[in-house]
């Protein structure tokens, strides 16, 4: 037996569908789209690296970010002689980056992506072409933070 709808309940089934449909087509134009900003070393970008002691979940093609504005890109990672990983960046030829200026990974949520953060320093001259990082920021593992707060959660409770 088919069953039949009122037209008010006919109406809010054809509106949902046409919602779900504009949701979808929504989220796969939003998929879809490229970086505002273009990355390639024709385009006059420059090459940095920063030598990390960990670079877990950082991945080749990872954001660089500065003051919140994405300015580049991971373009490789590798291990040098005492097993520290060495991460080449490329930046935006517009971006000026003070020679004292630190790079840390972090991360876009508790288990989001990562990329790399660059706090400006104070200095008047500017990083330039395959110069690095002095001061870096190794990525902090889930784990060992979820273990750390454990820690101090148990020393607080045994203080009082």
């Amino acid at each position: 037996m088919a069953e039949t709808y009122s037209k008010e309940e006919s109406r809010y089934i054809k509106v949902g569908l046409w919602v779900s449909f504009a949701l979808i087509l929504l989220l796969i134009y939003f998929t879809t789209q490229k970086s505002a900003v273009v990355y390639s070393q024709d385009s006059g970008d420059y090459v940095l690296t920063a030598k990390f002691g960990r670079t877990d979940g950082l991945l080749i093609g990872d954001k660089v970010l500065m003051s919140g504005i994405e300015i580049g890109k991971v373009l490789s990672s590798k291990l040098d002689e005492n097993y520290h990983s060495i991460i080449t960046l490329s930046i935006d030829n517009i971006a000026q980056i003070p020679l004292d200026s630190s790079a840390s990974i972090a991360s876009m949520s508790l288990l989001g992506n990562k990329f790399i953060s660059i706090e400006p320093g104070g200095d008047e001259e500017f990083m330039v072409n395959n110069d690095q990082f002095s001061y870096t920021q190794d990525s902090m593992v889930i784990d060992e933070l979820v273990e750390r707060i454990v820690e101090i959660g148990k020393s607080h409770c045994g203080t009082k």
